[in-house]
């Protein structure tokens, strides 16, 4: 087939040489399975050492949402109806009715584990892919989400700030919150390096930069869903049991934290170091 690609490109010779490559090829790869070990590769060695080359875009998409969350904060300092315009009245009476019961985060113990659960958790990966398919408008399309979640963080905390409650409610909220939230931000990287691609091409034509791109950031979107199932256990079955002791909290929390920062910072650059000038 490559001999007649070669010498006769139009010929039915090298059609039909094709159309047998592609049944066999079909025939070979069609039920074939994918080694656990190939699995664990990916996460292990593969993605973490891909990531590292994107850890810029990760602070660039960290920023964004750091500068917004405290537009939030400060809008709402200055503004209470702000918190109303962002969160929307139905949440934030709710929150006021549960305040006043002296339960501050109730909206956490309801609904069954199990419910919860997959409900938090596709929401979750539904915003992160959201996120990351905003990109293909370019850069702006995917600081618009993360301006929009960090201002409704800011607003979030500063309620319970307001009624003095936001150490209280930070126990409660950052147990499956620093996981969600973080990965949130890796989402926004993923979109960010699509929408990158569309803006910076290099030397690339700006559609192979764009597939590249795309791609690129899609392998990054789904390295969060592992992620997301974890913050998504923890709120659904974890964080109704919030008035546990303190140190137990404490102990999830900065668990949860040191995680994001090994897997998606220190790890990659851990074997970055390590492959350097080798083939893997």
């Amino acid at each position: 087939m490559a001999y007649a690609q070669t010498h006769y490109p139009q010929s039915n010779t090298h059609t039909y040489l094709n159309a047998l490559a592609s049944q066999a090829h079909q025939l070979i790869y069609r039920n074939k399975k994918e080694s656990k070990k190939n699995i664990i590769d990916f996460w292990k060695i593969e993605f973490p050492l891909f990531f590292y080359k994107y850890q810029k875009t990760f602070f660039y998409s960290f920023l964004i949402f750091a500068v917004s969350t405290f537009i939030g904060v400060i809008s709402s300092l200055n503004d209470y109806s702000f918190i109303r315009l962002i969160m929307g009245d139905n949440y934030v009476n709710l929150t006021l009715e549960n305040i006043a019961k002296g339960e501050p985060t109730a909206i956490y113990k309801s609904g069954s584990q199990i419910g919860s659960f997959l409900g938090i958790t596709i929401n979750n990966i539904r915003v992160a892919f959201l996120a990351y398919a905003f990109g293909v408008i370019t850069s702006v399309g995917t600081s618009l989400i993360l301006f929009r979640n960090g201002v409704m963080i800011g607003a979030f905390f500063t309620m319970f700030y307001n009624h003095g409650l936001l150490f209280e409610a930070s126990k409660s909220i950052w147990l499956h919150g620093t996981i969600e939230i973080s990965v949130i931000i890796v989402a926004g990287c993923a979109g960010l390096v699509m929408g990158n691609s569309i803006l910076f091409p290099k030397t690339y034509s700006r559609k192979v930069s764009f597939i590249k791109g795309a791609k690129d950031g899609l392998k990054i979107v789904v390295s969060t869903i592992p992620f997301f199932i974890l913050a998504g256990f923890i709120e659904g079955f974890i964080t109704r049991y919030a008035d546990m002791p303190l140190w137990l909290a404490g102990t999830i929390i900065f668990g949860s934290l040191l995680l994001i920062l090994f897997y998606y910072i220190v790890y990659p650059i851990i074997l970055h170091r390590k492959y350097a000038g080798k083939i893997i």
